[in-house]
């Protein structure tokens, strides 16, 4: 299906070392270049080689039950996001347990991209790795670690920062051999030395220059940072706890802010192998974005639905004690206004009131 990978000549050099499907092997999962001594400065001033052996793929069994996994995974997420949007139960106890980020399901992950190399087959990592890490990130976002105590949330939340660096690093270990490898591949030509000598005019760099996505990066420490400041505004007083709960909410945005516009770079600049299964992945990406949106568009609207119910029972309350009636303004009018109500009060002359033991002093001509 990859063609498109070489030029002309380049194909009808890979016929010679067993087809295009193990030139595309050797390259996509070398791990060590190396570079050596030149003959020809001018025309091939950088010549290269791999310099690393594949083990072979893991059988499609594992890629099978990846997948079948992932899919659980994204399933979990779209339900207790529908559930939060329509204003269902939440089941704050079992989520925890069946999310991406949580105590089960993420030391999978963890272990999925530590051999995630290897696993090439029907669901290979190294195209929608970043999918399932940026899932990975979405839940940790989107749903908050429910415990008892502070000790038990600061766990949990410590345990998913952890879990995410580490993940972070695992999916650089796959990913990074294989966009080298789409570099020296793509912006490369072959010397005809062996199956993986090339020549180039540029240096060849680790991770390539073509894909500049890394696991480990800004997007990564900034959802790290919002969970940390999660547990520290859970921790300290409710007068600083405020200015941490509006810095980790402005994080938050920011934090999908990066989630997406990785997701937009990778849908855009990813080598086009397995471009069906790339871009279903990240298509599911995308849609969980956006019942994210819906999700805090419904929230806001129910919160300034609840508010306004507060208000007018406050407000009836008071009726009785000042003699005023309340109006409510329209469920239609604008939420953005402010809660507000219509008390009208009938202002009654107060008039000196004479006590009950009090006489009057009539003058004696009566």
């Amino acid at each position: 299906m990859s063609g498109q990978f070489l030029s002309p000549e380049k194909q009808a050099f890979q016929s010679e070392w067993g087809g295009l499907e193990n030139v595309h092997m050797t390259f996509f999962k070398c791990v060590r270049w190396q570079i050596e001594e030149t003959m020809d400065p001018i025309n091939c001033p950088y010549h290269y080689f791999c310099d690393s052996t594949y083990p072979g793929n893991y059988p499609p069994a594992m890629d099978i039950l990846l997948l079948l996994f992932t899919t659980a995974s994204y399933l979990g997420i779209l339900v207790f996001t529908a559930m939060e949007i329509t204003g269902g139960r939440n089941f704050h106890q079992t989520r925890r347990y069946l999310l991406p980020s949580g105590p089960f399901s993420l030391p999978v992950i963890l272990i999925a991209f530590a051999k995630g190399r290897r696993i090439n087959t029907i669901f290979p990592l190294s195209s929608v790795g970043p999918a399932i890490f940026q899932l990975l990130l979405i839940s940790a976002l989107a749903f908050d670690n429910e415990a008892g105590s502070e000790i038990k949330y600061a766990f949990f939340e410590a345990s998913t920062i952890s879990g995410i660096l580490h993940a972070s690093l695992y999916l650089d270990s796959v990913i990074l051999p294989y966009y080298t490898g789409f570099d020296a591949l793509v912006s490369s030509t072959f010397s005809g030395e062996c199956t993986s000598c090339v020549c180039r005019k540029e240096v060849l760099v680790v991770g390539g220059m073509m894909v500049s996505y890394r696991g480990w990066s800004g997007t990564t420490f900034l959802v790290v940072g919002t969970l940390f400041l999660r547990i520290i505004s859970k921790a300290i007083a409710d007068d600083k706890g405020r200015a941490a709960m509006l810095i980790k909410s402005a994080l938050e945005s920011f934090c999908w802010t990066l989630i997406t516009i990785d997701s937009v770079y990778l849908t855009k600049n990813s080598p086009p192998q397995r471009s069906i299964l790339h871009g279903a992945a990240f298509g599911g990406v995308f849609v969980l974005i956006c019942l994210h949106v819906l999700r805090k568009v419904c929230s806001q609207f129910r919160r300034w639905h609840l508010g306004n119910e507060k208000d007018a029972k406050d407000a009836a309350k008071n009726h009785h004690k000042t003699g005023c009636r309340i109006t409510s303004p329209s469920i239609f009018g604008n939420p953005f206004m402010g809660h507000s109500m219509l008390v009208i009060c009938a202002i009654k002359p107060q008039l000196n009131r004479k006590s009950h033991n009090q006489t009057e002093v009539r003058p004696d001509f009566y």
